[in-house]
C-alpha cells in the first residue's frame, strides 16, 4: 500500500509532512487489537516498522495494525446526544416483558 506525501509550502520554503497512521496492538492471541497511538510515516511498511519499534519495545505485542488516519470514519463528538442515545424508550432492547418459562432455572 502506498500513500502520497502531503506537502505544504511555507513562506521560508517547502516542508514535507508524512501522513498520520493510527497504531493498534494485540497484546496476546485471543484478545482484540487496542489503539496504542499514532505516528507519522511515508508508507505502510515504514509505519509498521516504526509502530513495532515504538509500541512493542517491551515485547507487549503479538500483532500490530497500522491504518491511515485519513481512511477512518468516525462519529461527530458534537452530536453525541442523538448518536449515543440511551436505551430508554426502546423496550425492544430489554427482555423485561418476556415471561419466565417454568422449569428453566438459570434465567
Amino acid at each position: 500500500m502506498t500513500t502520497d506525501i502531503t506537502s505544504t509550502e511555507g513562506t521560508t520554503g517547502t516542508t514535507t509532512e508524512w501522513p498520520l497512521w493510527e497504531v493498534f496492538v494485540r497484546s496476546s492471541r485471543g484478545l482484540s487489537h487496542v489503539h496504542a497511538g499514532s505516528l507519522h510515516a511515508p508508507d505502510a511498511t515504514m509505519a509498521l516498522r516504526n509502530a513495532r519499534d515504538l509500541y512493542t519495545r517491551r515485547n507487549e505485542g503479538t500483532s500490530v495494525w497500522v491504518v491511515p488516519s485519513a481512511v477512518i470514519a468516525s462519529s461527530d463528538p458534537d452530536s453525541k446526544g442523538g448518536y449515543f442515545e440511551s436505551a430508554q424508550g426502546k423496550a425492544y432492547r430489554h427482555a423485561t416483558y418476556y415471561t419466565k418459562s417454568e422449569g428453566v432455572k438459570h434465567l
